[in-house]
């Protein structure tokens, strides 16, 4: 809940949860306290594995709203591939959009498998966005290329690397030119890459220096450098490897 009011308070107004994190009804209620008007607030939630099927995604969605307080959500993302009956999934998700219980629809951890698979099926309701772990330690060049070409926005999760590369000498030393942290050096990278980045912290001091990266730009050879960086560096969830269950 505090982070929540911490990020509103300095100017945040993107807010990503899940029914996995289990802190929908904390999300609704820093929406209630914050004086921001709905409307003014991105708020997105995902279906969980073990809910996809035609009824429980609806079940699911609907218990996300209440959970949230809200009438709808911004955008619906398919939490992973792994939960099978993908395309009726898929399918309910668009009916759920066109019902006005979400803005728009999207996956998250899709490789390019993945989502050729379910364009096939259903080539008229292409994902808004496939929300994916993405550093400059893993770059996924290929899927990346993939999305812009079919017009799906990328989000990237865990753009930190999770505190585990942040001590990187190669990092650090990029970071000290622009009078910088390596946070903010990879949260500026994302962005610069055109990616939405979506950096999490529970720390107000970590969410307020997040933020502060509008008042310098990487440059395009610094950009280039880190562009070489890729070692496929998973930092959670590999499920973006597993096989496609239509």
């Amino acid at each position: 809940l505090k982070a929540c009011l911490w990020s509103i308070k300095h100017g945040y107004r993107m807010i990503d949860t899940a029914a996995i994190y289990r802190n929908e009804e904390e999300v609704g209620e820093a929406l209630k306290k914050c004086g921001i008007p709905r409307d003014q607030i991105y708020i997105s939630t995902k279906l969980w594995n073990s809910d996809h099927g035609k009824d429980k995604t609806i079940t699911a969605l609907k218990e996300s709203l209440r959970k949230l307080g809200l009438d709808y959500v911004d955008l619906y993302l398919m939490h992973s591939p792994k939960g099978g009956n993908t395309v009726e999934t898929w399918q309910t998700m668009v009916e759920l959009k066109k019902q006005g219980l979400t803005r728009s629809v999207g996956v998250s951890n899709f490789n390019i498998y993945h989502l050729e698979k379910l364009i096939e099926a259903t080539p008229n309701d292409i994902p808004a966005v496939n929300q994916i772990e993405l550093t400059p330690y893993l770059t996924w060049d290929d899927l990346v290329k993939y999305c812009e070409c079919k017009g799906i926005v990328i989000q990237a999760y865990s753009p930190l690397t999770k505190a585990q590369k942040l001590q990187d000498p190669k990092l650090v030393a990029i970071a000290k030119t622009y009078g910088k942290s390596p946070a903010q050096v990879l949260i500026k990278w994302s962005i610069q890459r055109g990616f939405v980045c979506i950096p999490k912290s529970v720390k107000e001091e970590r969410i307020i220096e997040n933020g502060e990266i509008f008042d310098f730009q990487i440059s395009k050879e610094d950009m280039k450098t880190m562009g070489n960086w890729n070692e496929d560096f998973i930092t959670g969830w590999a499920v973006i490897n597993d096989p496609w269950i239509p």
